[in-house]
């Protein structure tokens, strides 16, 4: 299985998705769902749809400054989790970062969030936690 990376067209599916995958961490946090920002967001980071035999399974966005590409959201849907799109995404973030001449992916995640160890098997590591976040990030080589 090959996951293929499109721009993303539909707002209303990212946001949708990242709502249903999120939720429960908002809560259990305390945060609530910032629409202006996602708004303002949307306009600013680069978003990828992933798809698997023409079927949209899962969102990819990112942003960049001059040292880092910034994985700002990585949601697959939960029947595609664990079946290795989240790993192609990954790799695709690297190759972009690569090419623009980045030197680190760095990403957030809740400290909660089983995606810690996924990413750390991919070779992230925490560079700070603060509050229920972690920050994570890779060298580019």
């Amino acid at each position: 299985m090959t996951a293929e990376f499109r721009q993303a067209k539909s707002k209303e599916f990212v946001e949708s998705l990242t709502r249903h995958n999120m939720d429960s961490y908002y809560k259990r946090i305390g945060i609530p769902w910032d629409q202006e920002r996602f708004d303002r967001n949307w306009e600013e980071f680069e978003s990828y749809e992933i798809n698997v035999d023409d079927t949209v399974v899962g969102v990819l966005r990112l942003s960049h400054d001059n040292v880092a590409y910034y994985i700002r959201d990585l949601q697959i849907r939960p029947s595609w989790q664990g079946k290795g799109v989240g790993s192609q995404a990954i790799i695709f973030a690297r190759g972009i970062a690569k090419r623009a001449g980045a030197i680190l992916l760095r990403l957030c995640v809740f400290i909660m969030n089983p995606a810690v160890a996924f990413y750390e098997r991919l070779g992230f590591r925490v560079c700070k936690t603060e509050g229920a976040v972690q920050y994570m990030e890779m060298k580019i080589s």
